[in-house]
């Protein structure tokens, strides 16, 4: 990733002055608690060393220039009229659902001139596009004189991404890309905006397992569950399902379709889950993570059905050779992305090796391995 001063020299170079506004948010991990966030439910997310970073200068127009140099590519456009691009998970136009929330929300806001780099692997599930909305939050906050908190920032980014975007995302990743604490994941309760930090245990390590299977959240699936759980919802009656539990849920088993069925089972379990994940890591129980993470999976894989055949490979090659002295599971939207496992630190080299040896040879992919640190949310300054 770029530091601060190159980016500026860039900026400069693209732009032949100076930048004025500098903001950087991470990517994120979700240890435990997929598709709940959307359910009101509860989520274990921590921001990760992968980041997006962003300078910009104001303009004296409603101009909006953009070089998003991580893709070579760029943007144009005014704030008079702001459009959708085609097609609708195009980079610019998370850029752009940005500018329209601020207006929308009648906030006054300038053009500018804007230079993004990112390092998050796109289309992995560690959320390139709640970084990127967060990030831009921050810089048009600080630029604008707005005076945004974190978590005004992550609904305003949810907001864009739900109704400019097209995708029916919940609040986890803004909100943890926006209020991410160095060293810690947050439990986050998603009906109530609140969170509590918690601790990954010694001598446990945060790895991610990139599948390479691209996925994108903007895709009838991801839309279709929320859906499916919407129904699951008027059936039993709760506006969410939060407020249900198992118990509530068979004795309503005779009145739902079977699918509808294993979709609300797997969110109502995932919410114990989570929360009993919390718990475990504050006691180190680590053959309960082991558990709990291997259930989250199977529950993903069997009754919500978004897992791939290359992400459960992964996730049977790591839990075969760790046991339950940690944990695996994916981590994301689903369709592909990446896995998420909580590794002995005396057993990385043997799972580097394992994931070598036999990933290709079972998918004809190659996997990346990263080591992630949980790191801080959003931060920006002014540079003049």
């Amino acid at each position: 990733m770029s530091d601060k001063k190159h980016l500026i020299e860039e900026f400069q170079r693209h732009f032949g002055a100076s930048p004025t506004v500098y903001a950087k948010a991470p990517g994120r991990i979700n240890l435990i608690g997929e598709h709940t966030d959307y359910n009101n439910g509860f989520v274990l997310p921590a921001g990760i060393d992968f980041s997006t970073q962003v300078v910009l200068s104001q303009r004296s127009d409603n101009n909006v220039t953009v070089v998003a140099q991580s893709m070579d590519s760029h943007d144009r456009f005014t704030l008079d009229n702001i459009s959708k691009q085609t097609p609708r998970d195009h980079w610019s136009n998370y850029v752009r659902g940005i500018f329209w929330v601020l207006q929308q929300h009648g906030f006054s806001i300038s053009g500018c001139d804007l230079l993004i780099v990112g390092d998050i692997p796109m289309g992995t599930g560690l959320s390139s596009s709640a970084s990127l909305e967060v990030c831009l939050l921050q810089a048009l906050s600080l630029a604008n004189h707005l005076d945004l908190p974190p978590t005004t920032m992550a609904t305003l980014g949810q907001q864009a991404e739900n109704q400019f975007v097209g995708c029916n995302c919940g609040i986890m990743d803004q909100f943890i890309c926006a209020n991410a604490q160095q060293g810690h994941a947050l439990l986050i309760d998603c009906q109530h905006l609140s969170s509590a930090s918690a601790v990954v245990p010694e001598p446990l390590a945060i790895v991610i397992v990139n599948s390479r299977v691209k996925r994108g959240l903007v895709d009838s699936e991801y839309n279709l569950r929320r859906q499916q759980c919407e129904q699951a919802c008027q059936i039993l009656c709760v506006s969410s399902l939060r407020e249900a539990d198992l118990a509530m849920l068979e004795a309503a088993q005779h009145k739902m379709p079977e699918l509808i069925y294993r979709r609300a089972r797997h969110v109502i379990s995932e919410n114990a889950r989570t929360l009993a994940l919390k718990n475990a890591l504050e006691t180190s129980e680590i053959s309960q993570i082991s558990t709990l993470m291997a259930e989250s999976h199977a529950s993903m894989r069997d009754d919500f059905e978004i897992t791939h055949p290359a992400i459960d490979t992964l996730v049977d090659i790591i839990a075969s050779t760790i046991g339950q002295h940690g944990g695996a599971r994916m981590t994301g939207g689903g369709f592909g992305g990446c896995v998420v496992a909580l590794v002995p630190t005396p057993l990385l080299p043997t799972v580097k090796n394992k994931l070598a040896e036999q990933y290709f040879l079972q998918t004809g992919l190659h996997e990346e391995v990263y080591l992630c640190q949980p790191s801080q949310g959003v931060q920006g300054e002014l540079l003049a």
